[in-house]
């Protein structure tokens, strides 16, 4: 048996002569459980967004996508791309071309971001479960070439699901210098019709400036016969990405790099991750102060238990077995307040996701999602218990040592 752990246990739940020992432990006890509360649902929270933007992109980005890593395009047939194309796990691969351009309709102008693709795109993506109107995803028709744009983007312009007229897009020409006495010569101009839909995928950065076409439409528009601009990949179900995209990146041999869903919105996921960090940090600092709480109820219990502690010395205790004793107890007090902040904030993100109790505004219908997304990942939760424990432990070590010394010298 473990004396000082035993005896520890004795003292944090029996009666003290003082009974504001009992107090200060119970309100040390409910500070650290309440940080560490603060810090399973905090961090659950942004868990929460971190998924449900994942989510919004998995409608729109591809599963690998490879791009250049010299200038903004390549050649179509460039061996490397060939290679990775023809790889056993790739089940739809779909040529890309993506440039800016100015878009003009009804007096209304933007700057886009023309994105032309393969007919396939639909295969390669999930764009049908994104798209808003009464048609249906087309790119081509004969000569005509359709342009599918942006939610954001079409109130923009004007153009609403459908849009009657033509628009027109403006793209520089690669060659040739440009003459103010005839600006329109330095400018290709082509015309995109409605197939009368539009896309919503609830990020920005594609509803406000985003426009799907034909890849041949890009290419025209762009100067770039022959080339691309990324290919984009979707694998067969079952592969492993990882070991697939390793594979390709030894084929690109630094020619191409090759980014996952993750890597494409890196940007994103970066910000992301820094501000639940900054929570993580500024939260860890809220559970030092709450352990301070700790020192104080613990520097109490030295002083009352000061005869116990005589007691303990003649019948053969060491000082070190009596420090233990109390660094026992401040770590079963961290400990303590630790489960029980964990099975608290754990009940609250069950009910945050079963009811929604905390909404994210009082009009229905103004956010992507009426309530803060919750999502507990086992990780984190090992992290704040850790976490608790480690500075429950550092904040009692010194004043336990330095109170004991004071009491057995």
């Amino acid at each position: 048996m473990n004396v000082s752990l035993y005896i520890a246990r004795r003292y944090l739940f029996s009666k003290k002569s003082t009974n504001a020992i009992n107090v200060i432990s119970g309100i040390s006890v409910v500070g650290v459980a309440v940080a560490t509360m603060a810090l399973v649902v905090t961090l659950s929270v942004f868990n929460g967004f971190h998924d449900l933007v994942a989510s919004f992109l998995t409608s729109f980005d591809p599963q690998l996508k490879v791009t250049p890593v010299k200038g903004k395009t390549m050649a179509a047939d460039d061996p490397v791309l060939t290679k990775i194309r023809e790889l056993p796990q790739v089940d739809v691969a779909t040529e890309c071309m993506e440039d800016q351009a100015l878009a003009v309709y009804d007096g209304h102008q933007a700057m886009v971001t023309v994105k032309g693709v393969d007919d396939n795109f639909d295969e390669l993506t999930h764009i049908g479960e994104i798209l808003l109107g009464d048609g249906t995803f087309e790119l081509h028709a004969a000569d005509l070439h359709y342009g599918i744009p942006g939610i954001r983007l079409a109130e923009a312009l004007g153009t609403g699901y459908k849009y009657d007229r033509p628009l027109k897009i403006f793209a520089p020409r690669r060659e040739g210098q440009l003459d103010m006495t005839a600006p329109e010569e330095a400018f290709i101009e082509d015309e995109l019709y409605s197939p009368g839909v539009l896309f919503s995928v609830r990020q920005a950065k594609y509803d406000k400036s985003y426009i799907i076409t034909s890849l041949g439409f890009a290419r025209r528009i762009f100067e770039q016969q022959g080339m691309v601009s990324s290919l984009e990949l979707r694998l067969k179900p079952g592969s492993d990405i990882d070991a697939v995209k390793q594979e390709m990146q030894q084929i690109a041999d630094g020619k191409c790099y090759v980014k996952d869903r993750f890597e494409q919105q890196d940007e994103t996921f970066r910000i992301m991750k820094i501000e639940k960090l900054i929570a993580y940090i500024f939260l860890t600092f809220i559970l030092v102060v709450a352990c301070f709480n700790i020192i104080g109820s613990l520097s109490m219990l030295i002083i009352d238990k000061k005869d116990d502690v005589v007691t303990l010395r003649n019948l053969g205790a060491s000082d070190s077995l009596i420090t233990r004793i109390f660094l026992f107890e401040g770590r079963m007090i961290s400990a303590l307040g630790a489960v029980i902040g964990i099975a608290v904030g754990l009940l609250l993100c069950w009910l945050q996701q079963a009811f929604g109790i905390v909404k994210l505004g009082s009009s229905s219908g103004a956010f992507v999602i009426n309530a803060y997304p919750v999502s507990v990942h086992p990780e984190d939760v090992l992290i704040v218990f850790v976490t608790v424990l480690a500075v429950g432990f550092l904040a009692v070590w010194y004043p336990v040592r330095y109170f004991s010394r004071r009491l057995l010298h």
